[in-house]
Protein backbone atom coordinates (compact mmCIF):
# COMPACT_ATOMS: atom_id res chain seq x y z
CA UNK A 1 0.00 0.00 0.00
CA UNK A 2 1.35 3.42 -0.99
CA UNK A 3 3.71 4.51 1.93
CA UNK A 4 3.58 7.75 2.18
CA UNK A 5 2.79 10.47 -0.98
CA UNK A 6 1.45 13.60 -2.29
CA UNK A 7 -2.09 14.77 -2.33
CA UNK A 8 -1.91 18.58 -2.81
CA UNK A 9 -0.73 18.59 -6.76
CA UNK A 10 -2.25 20.10 -9.64
CA UNK A 11 -5.84 18.45 -10.24
CA UNK A 12 -4.87 17.95 -13.78
CA UNK A 13 -2.28 15.20 -12.88
CA UNK A 14 -3.70 11.98 -12.99
CA UNK A 15 -4.24 10.73 -9.07
CA UNK A 16 -2.81 7.61 -8.68
CA UNK A 17 -2.98 4.72 -5.70
CA UNK A 18 0.32 2.30 -4.95
CA UNK A 19 -0.32 -0.95 -3.68
CA UNK A 20 2.59 -3.21 -2.63
CA UNK A 21 2.75 -5.99 0.21
CA UNK A 22 6.56 -5.45 0.69
CA UNK A 23 7.52 -2.29 2.30
CA UNK A 24 10.14 -1.45 0.25
CA UNK A 25 8.65 -2.38 -3.54
CA UNK A 26 5.89 0.26 -2.10
CA UNK A 27 8.17 2.87 -1.20
CA UNK A 28 10.53 2.28 -4.23
CA UNK A 29 7.43 2.64 -6.42
CA UNK A 30 5.89 5.40 -4.65
CA UNK A 31 9.45 7.03 -5.12
CA UNK A 32 9.55 6.51 -8.81
CA UNK A 33 5.82 7.68 -9.18
CA UNK A 34 5.93 10.93 -7.15
CA UNK A 35 8.84 12.40 -8.90
CA UNK A 36 7.08 12.28 -11.96
CA UNK A 37 5.17 16.15 -12.74
CA UNK A 38 2.20 14.05 -14.58
CA UNK A 39 1.18 12.10 -11.45
CA UNK A 40 -0.27 12.55 -8.43
CA UNK A 41 0.43 9.60 -6.07
CA UNK A 42 -2.15 9.67 -3.10
CA UNK A 43 -1.74 8.90 0.30
CA UNK A 44 -3.60 6.19 1.75
CA UNK A 45 -6.89 8.21 3.11
CA UNK A 46 -7.39 9.75 -0.05
CA UNK A 47 -7.68 6.31 -2.11
CA UNK A 48 -10.77 7.41 -2.88
CA UNK A 49 -10.20 9.91 -5.79
CA UNK A 50 -7.77 7.30 -7.70
CA UNK A 51 -7.56 7.18 -10.99
CA UNK A 52 -5.34 4.38 -11.49
CA UNK A 53 -4.19 1.50 -9.12
CA UNK A 54 -0.84 0.52 -9.31
CA UNK A 55 -0.21 -3.21 -7.05
CA UNK A 56 3.50 -4.23 -7.50
CA UNK A 57 4.29 -7.67 -6.11
CA UNK A 58 6.42 -10.82 -6.70
CA UNK A 59 2.62 -12.67 -7.43
CA UNK A 60 -0.86 -11.37 -7.16
CA UNK A 61 -3.73 -13.47 -4.98
CA UNK A 62 -6.51 -13.15 -3.09
CA UNK A 63 -4.76 -10.18 -1.16
CA UNK A 64 -4.42 -8.00 -4.12
CA UNK A 65 -7.83 -8.13 -5.31
CA UNK A 66 -9.66 -7.84 -1.99
CA UNK A 67 -7.84 -4.58 -1.76
CA UNK A 68 -8.82 -3.26 -5.42
CA UNK A 69 -12.31 -4.25 -5.14
CA UNK A 70 -12.29 -1.99 -1.62
CA UNK A 71 -10.81 0.97 -3.17
CA UNK A 72 -12.94 0.47 -6.11
CA UNK A 73 -16.21 0.20 -3.98
CA UNK A 74 -14.89 3.20 -2.34
CA UNK A 75 -14.22 5.30 -5.41
CA UNK A 76 -15.55 8.42 -5.39
CA UNK A 77 -15.54 9.43 -9.15
CA UNK A 78 -17.83 8.39 -11.96
CA UNK A 79 -16.38 5.30 -13.15
CA UNK A 80 -13.92 3.26 -10.56
CA UNK A 81 -10.28 3.26 -11.19
CA UNK A 82 -8.56 1.12 -13.27
CA UNK A 83 -5.52 -1.05 -12.69
CA UNK A 84 -2.16 -1.51 -13.88
CA UNK A 85 -0.18 -5.09 -12.04
CA UNK A 86 2.78 -5.00 -11.74
CA UNK A 87 4.47 -8.66 -11.32
CA UNK A 88 6.55 -11.91 -12.92
CA UNK A 89 4.39 -14.28 -11.81
CA UNK A 90 0.32 -13.78 -13.51
CA UNK A 91 -1.21 -17.06 -13.91
CA UNK A 92 -3.94 -17.25 -16.56
CA UNK A 93 -6.88 -19.15 -13.94
CA UNK A 94 -6.97 -15.61 -12.13
CA UNK A 95 -7.17 -13.26 -15.96
CA UNK A 96 -10.95 -13.11 -15.49
CA UNK A 97 -10.98 -12.19 -11.46
CA UNK A 98 -8.33 -9.57 -12.73
CA UNK A 99 -10.62 -8.00 -14.81
CA UNK A 100 -13.56 -7.80 -12.98
CA UNK A 101 -11.18 -5.91 -10.18
CA UNK A 102 -10.12 -3.43 -13.22
CA UNK A 103 -7.09 -4.53 -14.89
CA UNK A 104 -6.41 -2.67 -17.68
CA UNK A 105 -2.21 -3.54 -17.97
CA UNK A 106 -0.39 -6.27 -16.87
CA UNK A 107 3.79 -5.55 -16.64
CA UNK A 108 6.82 -7.30 -15.77
CA UNK A 109 8.33 -6.55 -12.77
CA UNK A 110 11.91 -7.78 -13.85
CA UNK A 111 13.70 -4.82 -15.61
CA UNK A 112 10.50 -2.77 -15.74
CA UNK A 113 11.91 1.08 -16.15
CA UNK A 114 10.28 3.73 -14.34
CA UNK A 115 9.55 5.55 -17.84
CA UNK A 116 7.36 2.55 -19.12
CA UNK A 117 5.86 2.27 -15.99
CA UNK A 118 4.55 6.20 -16.56
CA UNK A 119 3.73 5.75 -19.71
CA UNK A 120 1.38 2.78 -19.19
CA UNK A 121 -0.42 4.83 -16.25
CA UNK A 122 -0.89 7.55 -18.28
CA UNK A 123 -2.09 5.33 -21.16
CA UNK A 124 -4.44 3.47 -18.83
CA UNK A 125 -6.20 6.76 -17.58
CA UNK A 126 -7.13 7.34 -20.80
CA UNK A 127 -8.84 4.70 -21.64
CA UNK A 128 -5.91 2.35 -23.04
CA UNK A 129 -5.09 -1.12 -22.06
CA UNK A 130 -1.62 -3.36 -22.21
CA UNK A 131 -1.99 -7.01 -21.65
CA UNK A 132 0.80 -9.87 -22.83
CA UNK A 133 -0.65 -11.61 -25.42
CA UNK A 134 -0.67 -14.84 -24.29
CA UNK A 135 -3.29 -13.26 -21.77
CA UNK A 136 -4.72 -11.71 -24.94
CA UNK A 137 -5.43 -15.07 -26.33
CA UNK A 138 -6.78 -16.67 -22.98
CA UNK A 139 -8.90 -13.51 -23.06
CA UNK A 140 -10.82 -14.35 -26.21
CA UNK A 141 -10.78 -17.96 -25.25
CA UNK A 142 -12.71 -17.08 -22.25
CA UNK A 143 -15.66 -14.65 -24.09
CA UNK A 144 -15.82 -17.07 -26.34
CA UNK A 145 -16.58 -19.69 -24.58
CA UNK A 146 -19.00 -17.31 -22.28
CA UNK A 147 -21.11 -16.21 -25.71
CA UNK A 148 -21.22 -20.04 -26.46
CA UNK A 149 -22.13 -22.08 -23.37
CA UNK A 150 -24.08 -19.20 -21.42
CA UNK A 151 -25.19 -16.26 -23.25
CA UNK A 152 -26.06 -17.66 -26.44
CA UNK A 153 -28.32 -20.24 -24.39
CA UNK A 154 -30.48 -17.11 -22.93
CA UNK A 155 -30.71 -15.13 -25.94
CA UNK A 156 -28.13 -13.15 -24.90
CA UNK A 157 -24.54 -11.49 -26.37
CA UNK A 158 -21.28 -9.81 -25.42
CA UNK A 159 -23.14 -6.56 -25.68
CA UNK A 160 -25.52 -7.27 -23.23
CA UNK A 161 -28.50 -7.30 -25.33
CA UNK A 162 -31.22 -10.04 -26.52
CA UNK A 163 -32.06 -11.16 -29.78
CA UNK A 164 -35.47 -9.57 -29.12
CA UNK A 165 -33.96 -6.11 -28.18
CA UNK A 166 -31.19 -5.88 -31.08
CA UNK A 167 -34.02 -7.15 -33.57
CA UNK A 168 -36.00 -3.83 -32.19
CA UNK A 169 -33.07 -1.71 -32.62
CA UNK A 170 -32.21 -2.98 -35.78
CA UNK A 171 -35.58 -1.91 -37.19
CA UNK A 172 -35.15 1.20 -35.64
CA UNK A 173 -32.35 2.16 -36.81
CA UNK A 174 -33.76 0.81 -40.16
CA UNK A 175 -36.13 3.91 -39.98
CA UNK A 176 -39.32 2.28 -38.97
CA UNK A 177 -41.81 3.50 -36.09
CA UNK A 178 -43.49 1.61 -33.10
CA UNK A 179 -46.32 0.10 -35.37
CA UNK A 180 -44.15 -1.05 -38.18
CA UNK A 181 -41.53 -2.54 -35.43
CA UNK A 182 -44.65 -3.91 -33.84
CA UNK A 183 -46.19 -5.64 -37.29
CA UNK A 184 -42.86 -7.35 -38.59
CA UNK A 185 -42.30 -8.96 -35.60
CA UNK A 186 -46.15 -10.15 -34.50
CA UNK A 187 -45.45 -8.09 -31.03
CA UNK A 188 -47.85 -5.61 -29.52
CA UNK A 189 -46.61 -2.19 -29.83
CA UNK A 190 -46.95 -2.22 -25.94
CA UNK A 191 -44.08 -5.25 -25.85
CA UNK A 192 -41.68 -2.95 -28.36
CA UNK A 193 -42.42 0.24 -26.14
CA UNK A 194 -41.45 -1.64 -23.17
CA UNK A 195 -38.61 -3.71 -24.99
CA UNK A 196 -36.94 -0.05 -25.84
CA UNK A 197 -37.41 0.99 -22.23
CA UNK A 198 -35.90 -1.70 -20.34
CA UNK A 199 -32.19 -0.85 -23.07
CA UNK A 200 -32.67 2.51 -22.33
CA UNK A 201 -32.62 2.54 -18.43
CA UNK A 202 -30.44 -0.50 -18.42
CA UNK A 203 -27.78 1.77 -20.36
CA UNK A 204 -28.62 5.28 -19.10
CA UNK A 205 -29.74 5.76 -22.61
CA UNK A 206 -31.52 9.48 -23.15
CA UNK A 207 -34.01 8.75 -25.95
CA UNK A 208 -34.12 6.53 -29.16
CA UNK A 209 -31.61 7.93 -31.39
CA UNK A 210 -29.25 7.53 -28.49
CA UNK A 211 -30.24 3.81 -27.97
CA UNK A 212 -29.38 3.26 -31.60
CA UNK A 213 -26.06 4.95 -31.30
CA UNK A 214 -25.06 2.73 -28.95
CA UNK A 215 -26.26 -0.20 -30.56
CA UNK A 216 -24.22 0.59 -33.46
CA UNK A 217 -21.34 1.47 -31.34
CA UNK A 218 -21.00 -1.62 -29.57
CA UNK A 219 -21.41 -3.37 -32.70
CA UNK A 220 -24.95 -5.14 -31.82
CA UNK A 221 -26.81 -4.23 -34.95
Amino acid sequence: MNRGGKSTRGTDRVRVAVHAPDLLAGLGTTSILGADERLNVLSDTDLGRAEVIVTVGDSIGDGVFTFLRQVRAASSLASPPRCVIVTDHFPVQVLMTAIECGMAALLPRRDLDSEHLVRTILAVSQGAGALPPRLQGSLLSQLERIQEDLLVPNGLALSGLSDREREVLRLLADGHGTEEIAAKLAYSESTVKNVLHRVMARYGLHNRTHAVAFALRTGSI
